[in-house]
């Protein structure tokens, strides 16, 4: 249906004329018609949006895509929590079993949870949605990273010193340093505190084990080492040898009569290095023998095997003979 149009009659021309409206009436219409577009436009939304719950297809493509990266987030996250406990489990075996057993020292906490206060180092994430999830999630990374890195250093060592234990088993002193036959020596002084020998109202600790025996029979090294020390003196320990075997072993046998080995000599064991004496401060004739590790003077009981017979003893000495032609 067409526009109506308004007439008035003009009693001059006796018709009846068109009547048109001013530009400021025009105005108000063209007006009152946009502002009520507006408002059904604003109303529609209003309804679209609050009242029915919906939402304009770019926001729902926007809320699709964060559910979609919120998903992955949390996928990443149980993933991040299976990778942390497998691990610690690792972890703690290494710490737990084989540092144990190879008598490594274990690594810290420190130092595995070092390099990840203080400073904010994830910064650069703030401007972005959901920055404390996402940098929660990159510290956990980072952290996981550098625990990996550590732990992966800490087995290869422990690989290598595996590769090593065959040879572990040679060196470690593991024989009495004299022949063990019945009736040809005696322990005169055990290890720990005793009456000092020459001054009788002293008490001390004596850091190894006295064999007396006869001056001049043979001694030999309890285990594969190297010689780190040959010294002839007339005090303290007399004519001494130290002997080191790797692993944080050492052995000394000091009060010697002769000595047949030079400083930095490879030795086997069973291979002898020299004879019992009476020099430097000494009673009488006996070997004074110890067993060092890290450092630190222990008691050289639980590293000799009394249960080796004579006859085995005197082959291992052949066999150790043999290897040095």
């Amino acid at each position: 249906m067409g526009k109506f149009s308004k007439y008035i009659y003009n009693p001059e021309t006796l018709l009846y004329e068109k009547k048109e409206d001013s530009k400021v009436v025009r105005v108000l219409k063209v007006t009152g018609f946009a502002f009520c577009v507006a408002a059904v436009v604003a109303l529609n939304f209003i309804i679209y949006t609050q009242v029915l719950g919906l939402d304009l297809p770019k926001t729902a493509h926007l809320k699709k895509k964060n559910a979609e990266w919120q998903a992955k987030f949390e996928v990443l996250n149980h993933s991040l929590d299976v990778a942390e406990k497998v691990l610690g489990d690792i972890e703690q075996r290494d710490d737990d079993v084989y540092r144990s057993i190879f008598g490594l020292e274990e690594i810290p906490e420190e130092v595995k949870q070092a390099g990840f206060g203080g400073v904010n180092r994830y910064a650069y994430l703030d401007d972005l949605g959901g920055s404390s999830y996402l940098k929660n999630t990159v510290r956990r990374l980072d952290i996981m990273t550098k625990r990996s890195f550590l732990q992966s250093t800490a087995l290869d060592e422990v690989a290598m010193v595996s590769h090593q234990a065959g040879n572990l088993i040679s060196c470690v002193p593991a024989v009495s340093p004299i022949i063990p036959e019945t009736g040809k020596y005696r322990i005169s002084s055990p290890f720990g505190r005793r009456s000092d020998p020459v001054h009788k109202s002293t008490v001390a600790f004596h850091e190894g084990i006295d064999f007396a025996t006869s001056l001049g029979n043979p001694v030999y090294s309890t285990g594969d080492g190297v010689v780190e020390r040959v010294r002839y003196q007339f005090f303290g320990y007399g004519n001494e040898v130290v002997i080191d075997h790797g692993f944080g072993y050492k052995t000394r046998y000091a009060h010697l009569n002769s000595i047949d080995v030079a400083k930095g000599q490879t030795l086997k064991r069973g291979q002898k290095i020299g004879t019992v004496g009476n020099t430097g401060k000494s009673t009488g004739p006996h070997l004074h023998y110890e067993v060092i590790y890290k450092g630190k003077q222990i008691n050289p009981s639980p590293f000799m095997d009394l249960s080796i017979k004579p006859e085995e003893y005197k082959s291992m000495v052949r066999t150790a003979a043999d290897e040095q032609l």
